[in-house]
């Protein structure tokens, strides 16, 4: 043996991460890695990064490092090496109502910024992401995408669901209990009673929310096995799950089958399909887009509204209904929906995805059974749907000339028209609703919550859940260039662009303007004329940006419009 062949540990000529392992000028690396028990066996085989947002700040994180493990051990019996790194959380439903919600948006950002940059210095061969809160799922696979490594997705799971008087519940209920209390519709002992039994454990919220929607898409979009979403945090088969993603992440190394060979428009439309389907959280319309342009696919908010058109709405979960991921779960998951959708022509079948086969192949060999086969009151055949369209629908006018995301929970023939009450930021409005203020037709307006205004663009899930806790979900709208929860339900209009702090015509209206709201023709119309916008334009400053350094200070500067994903990265950022 040569000197040389001394260090050749027989590693795929393709894997960068040679770069640290091979070679006798690699002794120094090889150290480093000894000092935390890696052997000559793993200098030879591909480097599999487990980025792990773990965190004692959020039941959907606090059990991820379970989780991780069963993704290494199945990484390590495959032949990979792996190697774990953290990354940060942001608990949504804790920080919402206050500023620190702020922080949500930016922590996808973030998160896509840390495990790409990880994998790109330590010369990582590929990638099992790991997510647990709501912009975990986002910021992986935007992560992913960036470093085009051999990727699989993991999520950790969702929490079961509480229970009180008999009926499920979920945090969703307490939200809207904070406004039943203040209208006097439920005592405070109540509240305090379903508080202490809404979330009985580890895992992200239960409803189709923004977790369990983007979860859901990771299927539907090819970047994570078929059924792997659905089951539960705490339930055996979350863990098989999640060694199953380290056996397939090798697999996908050994192929180099990478995000940018299975990603193209039709798996992007197979997700939108799934979310509108499925009555998946606005939030998605704002990551699809991210998710895009980071791929480099030219995909634009009007096409979740033409999707949305030709795209019944077959599962009724929570927020518009009452069961939970557990109930889609019970009776075979997300693939359920997706064969649906798949044998009505309403799903690109031939789509890639990371197990090397199409999407249709994939529901063909898995073979789920059809809604018709099933007991399920919540699932909606596709001739026999829930609504004749899917659940979201993008509106414009001259409120919203860049467009505006609302998602349909209750009837889909919607028409609102009322006076506008004005509010720069949540907290005003919040005390507003809390103060029984609110009439029947109101339309009220936060803006300055974008996500260069904000900055972040808060999700608003205290307001919309205290108006609807005091029975205004269907006759008060709300309209913002913030964000609403995966758990808003009602006549929530969010994502106005362009923004208030850019200038967009939301920024201009006034108290007592009126707002017409039509869902079947899409419109959103503040009843000025044009030449008084005008004038009132001319009158307009820009407000001060709410913070002048740290971090927040430059997201607001990079954030770009929320109708094209309110995306960071230089490359892909407005032009």
């Amino acid at each position: 043996m040569s000197s040389d062949s001394e260090f050749d540990y027989g590693k795929d000529e393709r894997l960068r991460s040679r770069e640290v392992t091979e070679g006798p000028d690699k002794a120094p690396h090889r150290a480093m890695f000894r000092a935390m028990g890696f052997d000559d066996e793993d200098f030879g085989a591909p480097m599999i990064g487990v980025p792990n947002p773990a965190a004692d700040i959020t039941p959907c994180n606090v059990h991820l490092d379970d989780v991780a493990e069963s993704a290494l051990e199945g990484v390590d019996e495959s032949g990979g090496m792996p190697i774990e790194f953290g990354t940060i959380t942001i608990s949504d439903a804790i920080s919402m109502g206050t500023e620190g919600m702020k922080a949500s948006l930016i922590s996808r950002e973030l998160i896509a910024d840390s495990v790409e940059l990880v994998s790109f210095g330590e010369r990582m061969d590929g990638l099992v992401t790991i997510g647990g809160c709501d912009k975990n799922m986002p910021g992986m696979m935007m992560a992913s995408i960036r470093t085009d490594l051999p990727s699989v997705f993991c999520y950790g799971g969702s929490i079961m669901p509480g229970e009180h008087e008999g009926r499920e519940i979920t945090v969703q209920n307490i939200f809207e209990g904070v406004g039943a209390v203040a209208d006097g519709e439920m005592t405070g002992e109540e509240l305090d009673e379903m508080e202490r039994n809404a979330c009985p454990g580890a895992g992200s919220c239960g409803g189709m929310f923004t977790a369990n929607t983007m979860a859901s898409i990771s299927e539907a979009i090819g970047f994570a096995p078929l059924g792997s979403a659905s089951p539960p945090a705490e339930d055996e088969s979350r863990y098989a799950v999640a060694r199953e993603a380290g056996e397939l992440a090798v697999e996908a190394v050994q192929e180099q089958r990478k995000p940018s060979d299975f990603l193209s428009k039709e798996s992007f439309e197979n997700a939108i399909a799934l979310q509108v389907a499925i009555g998946g959280s606005t939030n998605a319309v704002l990551h699809l887009l991210a998710m895009a342009a980071e791929a480099g696919v030219d995909l634009s908010i009007e096409e979740f509204d033409e999707i949305s058109r030709r795209t019944p709405k077959i599962a009724d979960l929570q927020p518009g209904g009452t069961r939970v991921m557990q109930d889609l779960h019970e009776v075979g998951g997300v693939p359920v929906v997706l064969n649906a959708l798949y044998e009505a022509d309403l799903l690109h079948g031939d789509a890639r995805t990371v197990t090397g086969n199409s999407i249709g192949a994939e529901l063909e060999r898995l073979d789920p059974p059809s809604i018709e086969e099933l007991d399920a009151d919540f699932l909606y055949t596709v001739d026999e749907p829930k609504n004749e369209q899917g659940a979201i629908r993008i509106l414009t006018g001259n409120l919203a000339p860049d467009g505006a995301v609302l998602k349909v929970t209750g009837d889909d023939d919607l028409h609102h028209e009322g006076p506008v009450r004005v509010f720069e930021e949540e907290e005003n409005a919040m005390e507003y609703v809390q103060e029984g203020r609110v009439e029947s037709g109101d339309v009220i307006v936060i803006r300055n919550e974008g996500p260069q205004g904000g900055p972040g663009m808060r999700e608003m899930l205290g307001v919309t859940s205290a108006v609807a806790g005091q029975g205004h979900a269907e006759d008060v709208a709300l309209i913002t260039d913030g964000r609403f929860s995966g758990a808003t339900r009602g006549f929530s209009i969010g994502h106005v662009a362009p923004e208030a702090f850019a200038g967009g015509p939301i920024g201009l209206i006034e108290d007592g303007d009126v707002v017409t709201i039509d869902i079947q023709e899409r419109t959103l119309e503040v009843d000025v004329d044009d030449d008084e916008l005008e004038a009132r334009r001319a009158d307009w400053e820009q407000p001060e940006p709410n913070y002048r350094n740290g971090v927040l200070a430059k997201f607001g500067r990079d954030f770009g419009s929320a109708a094209n994903g309110a995306v960071t990265n230089p490359g892909v950022t407005d032009e």
